[in-house]
């Protein structure tokens, strides 16, 4: 079982016994070895705990964290005084009376993980344990839209799926098919946002909501959720290259990913396609042209004006679809290894999810083995919704460390 670390103690010259008071930022409002820092130390350690673990008694919670058991009384006694934790159930430990577990409270404070699509918006409530709620998907206006008229609406709607007071949300991280520049507060690339301005729209959406509002490219956000839980944990860096209705590119690099200057970077489906393409797709003019929904629907054989969704079915088990996909996809692709050199390529979207593990297959057989030696080529280890996995990981953070900004009152 793993141990959280040993009691804190001040010695009498009032310095702290095994603790670099300089690495608690989050309480340098109170002067590290005080017995105030102190309590506040062990709270972090008890909240933190309850968070990994789930429900505790206070001897699970003593145990687990080195403390003694009236040390660990007092932590739950002012945990409970801030309204961060709760009784939530009795275990049993034999002879005497059962024992009262806690849990952290997932009502004091929530947050909606969104993704913008073209004709649909997806959201799904978080909550400070990270437990599973309901995804929903709401269709995108037909006219009149506006961001705080997406946004709200898909707040409310994952709201009502999840049974959760719409009251305690009080952030939204968003997921958009476009480039992001926070600094600026400037959506560039908004083919699939009608209705939202370039300039200002998470302002625009915090004074309309009064939530915290984080805006990211959704590319970007898959790629988060890539490294969190993905195919590329371990790698020392990767590219998603994303085939969907649209292209996209994520760039990890050392476990960072790379936005560019201005939130552009990856934006490869703007690039013209190089000359070897006229032989496969003549009438390609940028890399859209050549694997994007509509040229891989028709690639595929489809009906113009059929959706990417209907026309993917059938794919894994097509072979020679598979080989011309991975044809177009190297074209692509080739531009990222020699600028980038990254350690692993992942395939990611709704056409390589369908294509599988095949396409990566083909994709690396078709790469330069001699310039790319120890390049890996894989698909998506993600599950169906990796924007809303990306943004969620953004949202649990920050709803923590909220929580915890409670507990320098809980002394």
């Amino acid at each position: 079982m793993s141990r959280a670390g040993p009691e804190v103690a001040a010695d009498a010259t009032g310095t702290v016994d095994g603790i670099d008071g300089g690495g608690a930022a989050p309480m340098n409002q109170i002067d590290p070895g005080t017995p105030t820092w102190l309590r506040a130390h062990n709270d972090r350690t008890a909240f933190r705990l309850l968070l990994e673990h789930g429900p505790l008694t206070r001897a699970q919670l003593g145990e687990l964290s080195g403390m003694s058991k009236p040390t660990a009384a007092q932590m739950i006694t002012r945990l409970e005084r801030v309204e961060l934790i709760h009784a939530v159930g009795e275990v049993s430990g034999g002879r005497g009376p059962n024992a009262v577990s806690y849990g952290v409270r997932t009502d004091r404070l929530t947050g909606v993980a969104i993704s913008v699509l073209a004709d649909t918006i997806e959201a799904v409530v978080v909550d400070a344990s990270d437990a599973p709620h309901p995804v929903v998907e709401t269709p995108t206006a037909a006219s009149g839209r506006t961001p705080e008229g997406d946004v709200s609406g898909a707040i409310a709607a994952a709201c009502r799926a999840a049974g959760v007071p719409v009251e305690t949300v009080g952030l939204a991280a968003i997921g958009v098919q476009a480039a992001f520049d926070a600094d600026g507060d400037e959506l560039s690339f908004t083919d699939t946002l009608p209705g939202w301005p370039q300039q200002g729209a998470r302002a625009r959406l915090e004074g309309a909501l009064g939530h915290t509002v984080l805006i990211e490219n959704d590319v970007n956000l898959a790629a988060m959720a890539e490294r969190a839980g993905g195919v590329a944990t371990d790698v020392a860096s990767f590219v998603l290259f994303w085939m969907g209705d649209g292209l996209g590119v994520g760039i990890d690099l050392g476990g960072t990913v790379h936005r560019g200057a201005t939130g552009g970077a990856g934006e490869i489906g703007y690039l013209e396609v190089a000359r070897g393409a006229e032989s496969i797709a003549p009438d390609a003019h940028d890399l859209t042209d050549l694997l994007g929904g509509p040229a891989v629907a028709r690639m595929l054989g489809a009906a113009p004006g059929t959706r990417l969704a209907d026309a993917l079915p059938g794919l894994a088990a097509d072979r020679a679809a598979l080989a011309r996909l991975a044809d177009r996809a190297v074209i692509a692709i080739a531009p990222l290894l020699a600028v980038i050199d990254p350690a692993m390529v992942v395939l990611g979207g709704p056409t390589a999810r369908e294509g599988g593990t095949a396409l990566a297959e083909l994709v690396a057989a078709r790469i330069d083995s001699g310039a790319h030696p120890r390049l890996v080529v894989r698909t998506s280890g993600t599950d169906d919704h990796p924007v809303l996995l990306g943004a969620r990981q953004l949202l649990v953070d920050r709803i923590r460390d909220r929580l915890e900004d409670a507990i320098t009152t809980a002394a």
